[in-house]
């Protein structure tokens, strides 16, 4: 991790540069956004990154001052202490950083002998040399209150996806699903530190160099593997590489009966905790091989489900009656899975908005899920969105609260978070839990979608083309293998004309409704792309007057509060949309205009 993380708004990058060189030549590192890795994500490594900096050097200009990703560095490294800010043309600083010292660099002439070089230098070094010791403290104080028998974590580990080596691309899901197991495994272990499934999974389907990705992620090992399933048997291949000399520490080959997964999974941590001469603890033992379920069946059916909850879109009515489906078929195998009748819950939920009617049963789901297990802050997470769409915000913000306090690095937690947040128009909340959702699924395009409705809304236009540049990356990368595709080259569409590309957002509308002229949620965003950042009011109402004609009252209240179509409110075209489809829905739509 680098010394010093320097913030600054894109449009500064050539003024920024000859300040990095200085605090270089000091013998500090210096992390700046060039330093990305390929594939990674901007905001999973930024968090990273300015957590572990022992000083953030943030350059005021009046580009980062409108830019809210630099005011919440700030913000944050203010809270901490390690801010140290520089300033050019006079910049109005904002009002929660006014009081910190700050270095006027006007006139500097690219000296790094300057004045003005000089004193944020010696800002730097002070607050580094803070830093240092204050973590040495730290570090002292923890190993003096430690207990003797149990281990720090020694050594981070990436776990990149298993290959699916079953000649079936359907079998992909099983692969995936080891893989995340794994990771999950490997983390209940104390003396080890685990990349996140989002990180990893970045090398999913490429070729990769070992030692490459040990430095890109900064891990001292990788587990690598096999998966293939075939009948009624599995073979897993998997080893242990250094990531430093590239040397197998440890490599193994299972073939065995697939009811014995779950032996299988517990063998494969034990043999990595071994090679790494590392002391599994007795309850870090027990909480590996604590599961959902002892049913390989019913897990196997769960993987499934979890797979196409993973890869499917928002409003894919298919992929939310295959999640049911195999679901319900999980519990039927095992009644006590709270993980599976959590994850039905959520595809219930879907059917729910898609189609409108009662949620009674998403709920029913729910509610056995939290039966069986009052603490998994997946399910809290899912009751809160069935709570907001049957317009209790309070009861939902309360669910909310439980499923964060569980769990904050859930991506369910925080995808539920963000939602509700989203439709309360807290949308500094909701950008943080967007971000934060982004971060953990690295096939979650709708969360980067909502972040550009976020950032446009609160009028930070640099870091909602930072959130198209995301959300277009992801929607190519699913359309590279299912061109026809048609919610995602939606989402393409919308993060195009959030990027000025209105030709080519255009193009791919046109191209869209071809293959599927149908889709309700395919024409509501293409409205929103029209109306918010293409300003084309006539398309915009023409496209929408279609979808109102579809509208569910589930979705309704939704739509009257969404930000992107503000464009639109005051026209009268618009205005009797909305009358005709509350009239259509009767007493729905006007139980769906009060919760609006």
């Amino acid at each position: 991790m680098a010394d010093v993380f320097v913030s600054y708004a894109r449009g500064d990058k050539a003024r920024v540069a000859p300040l990095v060189a200085a605090v270089e030549a000091q013998g500090w590192s210096v992390w700046w956004d060039p330093e990305i890795s390929p594939g990674q994500e901007f905001d999973d490594q930024i968090d990273v990154e300015i957590d572990q900096a022992k000083a953030v050097l943030v350059v005021w200009t009046p580009l980062a001052v409108a830019s809210r990703w630099v005011r919440g560095e700030a913000r944050e490294a203010a809270e901490r202490g390690i801010l140290v800010p520089v300033r050019f043309e006079q910049a109005r600083l904002p009002i929660d950083v006014r009081a910190i010292h700050t270095t006027d660099m006007d006139g500097w002439g690219d000296d790094p002998h300057s004045p003005q070089v000089q004193e944020f230098l010696r800002a730097l070094a002070t607050t580094i040399a803070r830093t240092d010791a204050a973590r040495s403290a730290k570090a002292a104080s923890a190993a003096a209150a430690a207990p003797v028998e149990k281990d720090t974590a020694r050594f981070t580990i990436c776990v990149l996806p298993f290959a699916n080596m079953s000649g079936d691309p359907e079998q992909e899901y099983f692969s995936d699903g080891i893989t995340e197991d794994v990771i999950t495994d490997l983390s209940k272990i104390s003396a080890l530190a685990v990349i996140s499934r989002n990180s990893a999974f970045m090398y999913k389907d490429k070729h990769v160099d070992i030692p490459k990705v040990a430095r890109e992620l900064k891990v001292t090992h990788v587990v690598e593997g096999s998966v293939r399933k075939a009948g009624g048997r599995v073979r897993i291949s998997a080893q242990l590489v250094d990531g430093a000399t590239n040397n197998h520490l440890w490599a193994e080959r299972y073939d065995r009966d697939a009811s014995d997964i779950f032996a299988l999974q517990d063998e494969i941590s034990a043999a990595i905790v071994k090679a790494l001469q590392l002391r599994l603890l007795p309850e870090e033992k027990q909480a590996i091989e604590r599961r959902g379920t002892d049913n390989a069946e019913a897990h196997n059916l769960y993987l499934m489900a979890r797979q196409t909850y993973i890869t499917g879109q928002e409003a894919d009515l298919r992929s939310a009656e295959a999640i049911v489906r195999l679901c319900r078929r999980a519990t039927e195998f095992d009644p006590a899975y709270a993980q599976a009748w959590a994850l039905m819950a959520v595809g219930h939920f879907k059917l729910h908005q898609l189609k409108g009617g009662r949620s009674d049963d998403a709920m029913a789901a729910v509610d056995k899920a939290l039966a069986l297990a009052p603490e998994l802050a997946e399910a809290h997470a899912i009751k809160a969105q069935i709570l907001l769409q049957d317009g209790d915000p309070d009861a939902a913000a309360k669910e909310v609260a439980i499923a964060l306090r569980l769990d904050p690095e859930s991506y369910e937690t925080n995808r539920s978070a963000a939602r509700l947040s989203y439709q309360l128009h807290r949308y500094e909340d909701a950008i943080r839990y967007y971000s934060k959702a982004v971060s953990l699924m690295e096939a979650d395009v709708n969360s980067a979608m909502m972040l550009i409705s976020c950032y446009a809304t609160i009028g930070d236009a640099a870091n909602a083309r930072r959130a198209a540049e995301l959300a277009l990356k992801r929607t190519e990368t699913i359309l590279a293998k299912d061109q026809y595709n048609s919610g995602v080259t939606a989402y393409s569409a919308y993060a195009l004309a959030a990027l000025g590309e209105g030709e080519r957002a255009k193009a791919r509308m046109e191209r869209t409704l071809l293959i599927d002229p149908e889709n309700f949620n395919t024409r509501y965003n293409f409205a929103c792309a029209l109306s918010i950042h293409l300003k084309d009011k006539q398309a915009a109402l023409a496209m929408l007057e279609t979808a109102f004609a579809m509208v569910s009252e589930v979705f309704l209240p939704y739509a009257k509060a969404d930000p992107d179509l503000d464009f639109l409110r005051d026209d009268p075209r618009y205005q009797a949309m909305v009358a005709a489809a509350e009239a259509r829905l009767g007493g729905a739509g006007e139980r769906a205009a009060a919760q609006a």
